[in-house]
């Protein structure tokens, strides 16, 4: 099959995520975005209210909000609260970091009851779980997908861009066979050219995690190919 430039765009979510985010980056991603038509632009909480103003004339370009960011490691109380408040502020969709202690730590319940919480208070608004695999044994990467998975989730998703690792096609792979078609698979964390989203791609990611200065990147080595379309060689699922 072939992805087009456009078609790619719509597999996007640009991200600005680093605590050292300033207004002018968030106002370049938020450009960027609705330049090239993404679906999605992640921002810090405090500048959700922001980019939904930014974005009020781009309707194709939603905004997403990130819960319990980056440690995962806040009270449930926490990130329910925060989801609320994201949600009356105006994203679209919720991108929440698992509680890694309590995976690693085999406290599977407590996991499952902290995502549901969060996937409930969502409602209709897609919730994305980020797993934050750098930190995680195979075995811990099947078991937070399966229990995301069990939450209701929309998708698992491989990392929150703060750690040394992401998404590498073993992890990326490992997700999708353990959440079959239950649950999409967003790869973020190291996604910064073509080549690695095609490689990605292949492995069962349909949602990609990028800034917005290697979404650019991206779609234009995309763009400057015969036909402004990539080869993947996958099923879209």
């Amino acid at each position: 099959m072939r992805l087009s430039v456009q078609a790619l765009a719509r597999l996007m979510d640009l991200s600005a995520v680093r605590a050292d985010v300033d207004e002018t980056e968030l106002r370049a991603l938020v450009a960027e975005a609705a330049r090239r038509r993404c679906v999605c632009v992640f921002p810090m909480p405090c500048w959700v209210p922001l980019a939904v103003a930014s974005l009020a004339d781009c309707p194709e370009v939603g905004v997403g909000g990130v819960v319990g960011f980056p440690s995962g490691a806040t009270t449930t109380a926490s990130k329910v609260a925060e989801a609320r408040e994201l949600l009356a502020a105006g994203v679209r969709e919720l991108d929440m970091v698992i509680n890694v202690g309590w995976l690693r730590s085999g406290h599977d319940q407590a996991v499952l009851d902290d995502l549901r919480a969060v996937v409930a208070a969502a409602g209709d608004v897609p919730v994305k779980v980020i797993l934050e695999v750098h930190w995680l044994t195979d075995d811990q990467i099947r078991s937070g997908s399966e229990l995301a998975v069990r939450a209701g989730a929309a998708f698992v998703k491989t990392a929150t861009g703060w750690t040394p690792t992401g998404a590498t096609p073993h992890n990326v792979a490992l997700i999708k066979a353990a959440v079959g078609d239950a649950a999409q698979v967003k790869a973020a964390g190291g996604v910064r050219d073509l080549a690695t989203v095609v490689e990605l791609y292949r492995c069962g990611a349909r949602r990609f995690g990028v800034s917005h200065v290697a979404g650019a990147r991206i779609l234009d080595e995309c763009a400057a190919l015969p036909g402004g379309a990539v080869e993947v060689h996958a099923p879209v699922n």
